[in-house]
């Protein structure tokens, strides 16, 4: 047996035991970024996370590059990793893209979205209800992720989701600290939620796409007024006509 055959399976399990290894580091490290544990603008260390977590610095270093290909950290040349920081002007612009991509996901559903699709969907939408009439933002914030996630999901598209997923955890970076400023639009949002469920039941593909364009706007619209009570003021060039052309 040559050198090789003895090492190929040695060298295939080192390989699957440190993409898993990465995928589980990646996977932590997004959770507590965007649960707010780890903040934007702070340092990430191999050596510190490594040891936290208990592995080796190269799933370490390979969940880092993951992370920044999803938009979530950026490498800065000698200076080291830090959580990403989106201004305002980002997040503007993230919504209005999203918005877009709201409006495909939207029209898309209504064609494709199963029974039982549709029952998941206004079962999340009570649990959001009920996050809401009690103010729960904890609870709401999550819910209204999976939701939005759910929907891209359901419309069968997998360029279309990765993209989404990439925009909103960009988005998630800014828009988490301000949510709680927001909590009196809960009830407002969760009936939208309620009218984009039943186009798609009703298999409204314009109305459903019109609706979630709609609520990506006013979630915009939101984010600026929650800022405002932190005394935080946007441009001029965001405000501006948010109804569709």
């Amino acid at each position: 047996m040559t050198p090789a055959d003895t090492s190929g399976p040695s060298a295939a399990i080192d390989l699957l035991r440190r993409h898993s290894l990465t995928t589980l580091v990646q996977q932590e490290l997004e959770r507590r970024i965007l649960a707010g544990d780890i903040l934007p603008g702070d340092k990430l260390t191999e050596s510190d996370v490594a040891t936290e977590l208990n592995v080796s610095r190269g799933p370490v270093r390979e969940a880092f590059r993951a992370l920044e290909q999803a938009g979530l950290v950026r490498t800065e040349k000698n200076r080291g990793v830090f959580v990403r920081q989106v201004s305002l002007k980002e997040a503007d612009e993230i919504y209005e893209l999203r918005a877009g991509l709201d409006e495909l996901i939207g029209r898309l559903a209504a064609e494709r979205a199963s029974e039982g699709q549709v029952s998941e969907l206004r079962a999340l939408v009570v649990q959001m209800q009920e996050a809401g009439r009690t103010k729960d933002v904890d609870a709401y914030y999550p819910l209204n992720i999976r939701f939005h996630d759910r929907l891209a999901q359901i419309a069968g598209n997998g360029t279309l989701l990765a993209a989404y997923r990439r925009l909103i955890n960009e988005l998630h970076l800014y828009r988490r600290r301000t949510l709680a400023l927001g909590h009196d639009s809960f009830p407002k949002s969760t009936t939208q939620h309620a009218g984009i469920v039943e186009a798609i039941a009703a298999r409204d593909a314009t109305l459903a796409g019109e609706l979630l364009y709609q609520h990506a706007m006013k979630s915009r619209s939101r984010l600026h007024e929650a800022l405002e009570q932190v005394d935080l003021q946007p441009p001029p060039s965001l405000v501006r006509e948010t109804s569709k052309p």
